[in-house]
């Protein structure tokens, strides 16, 4: 796919989803931070029913978790689930941010991409992906987080495989669109996997990308086949 391509295809998606202008937090790293956390392995609903509980029971600071009893951290995340893994490691987080930065995670707006990367990166339970999502999302910063959606819309689309690593599926979206769109794709490309792409019985017949999608063409061929066959049957 050349950047072209993939332009037709964006504008496709913001045509079709009401995408937010500006959906950062920022000066708010710390909060986007915790916020990702608290997103792994559960739905936006509770990502933000498990935020809200938190920051009722908490200030959301670095300073205030770091200190702050772990199971009380627990009673108020639990509605987004696995509450006792990611209340030990907002905890450690927190406490790391506090020793090692002062409590604060201004160094994003400040270092350039890969030092800021690599310095999130040390932090306890930030992988790749909370690492991205905070510095664009907080920060703006030119970096594309890859979610299992985009993920699995880069390998239909044809522009990765399952094969291809967090890095280089970012690597490859990064090239395809321009920096200053990179918060519009996330969240265009977030989307369409869960309306249209989703893991089982996507929505191929009716997702507005269909015409540039290899997956979308071959599922139009075997629906035409079983068709086919469930006529041929039916008149036998």
């Amino acid at each position: 796919m050349d950047r072209s391509t993939a332009q037709k295809i964006l504008e496709i998606l913001k045509a079709e989803f009401d995408l937010p202008d500006r959906a950062h937090m920022k000066n708010r790293p710390f909060e986007t931070l915790i916020k990702t956390i608290l997103s792994q392995s559960t739905t936006s609903v509770n990502t933000e029913r498990s935020f809200k509980r938190l920051t009722q029971k908490f200030k959301v600071s670095a300073e205030i978790l770091a200190h702050a009893n772990v199971k009380e951290i627990e009673e108020a995340i639990q509605v987004g689930g696995l509450q006792r893994n990611k209340a030990k490691v907002i905890k450690a987080v927190s406490k790391k941010i506090l020793e090692k930065f002062g409590g604060d995670l201004n160094f994003i707006y400040k270092r350039n991409i890969e030092e800021a990367r690599k310095l999130l990166m040390s932090l306890p339970g930030v992988g790749p992906k909370t690492c991205d999502v905070t510095l664009l999302f907080s920060a703006g910063r030119p970096v594309m987080p890859i979610d299992t959606h985009i993920k699995r819309v880069s390998v239909r689309l044809g522009l990765s495989s399952e094969k291809t690593n967090y890095e280089e599926t970012r690597e490859i979206l990064q090239n395809l669109f321009p920096a200053e769109e990179y918060l519009t794709v996330h969240l265009a490309l977030i989307a369409l996997g869960r309306k249209y792409c989703r893991a089982r019985n996507p929505r191929c017949s009716s997702c507005p990308i269909r015409n540039f999608c290899p997956y979308a063409s071959k599922t139009a061929v075997k629906e035409r086949i079983k068709a086919q066959d469930k006529a041929s049957s039916q008149a036998s």
